[in-house]
């Protein structure tokens, strides 16, 4: 394995922590978006019980990709596979979501919002460094 293609490299340093950051974002805005549902449970027709279980999963899931990130950043090939997929995943879950009429407009605004941030993380994890990287080890 060559210079460029070690975890220490400065590219890839600079790789993990765009993902971690774009993970961050994710995370922040589920968490915030769990406590705007909290605040808006007396508005029915804004809040449903799809409403309640999406955010609520998503809050307490985002911080696990950011552990995988952190994982990945610091050499675990087990936690880059699982981050390139759930990543993945992730996005084509919420492309279903955003299409769904049992979530209310602004929750699918927020989704796509959320979707734009994990579909930098998988074109992130998905690139030729970090591929040619773990496919090494």
């Amino acid at each position: 394995m060559n210079a460029t293609h070690d975890i220490g490299h400065p590219h890839t340093t600079r790789t993990f922590r765009a993902v971690k950051l774009l993970l961050g974002a994710y995370t922040a805005v589920s968490v915030l978006m769990l406590g705007a549902v909290y605040l808006l449970r007396g508005h029915h027709g804004m809040v449903n019980d799809s409403v309640w279980s999406r955010c609520t999963i998503v809050a307490a899931t985002s911080p696990v990709l950011l552990w995988l990130a952190r994982r990945a950043a610091d050499g675990s090939s087990r936690a880059y596979r699982r981050l390139r997929v759930v990543s993945g995943v992730l996005v084509l879950v919420i492309t279903v979501i955003i299409t769904l009429p049992a979530f209310p407009a602004w929750v699918r605004v927020e989704q796509a919002g959320c979707g734009l941030l994990l579909l930098g993380v998988v074109a992130l994890v998905n690139g030729r460094r970090l591929r040619t990287l773990f496919d090494a080890r």
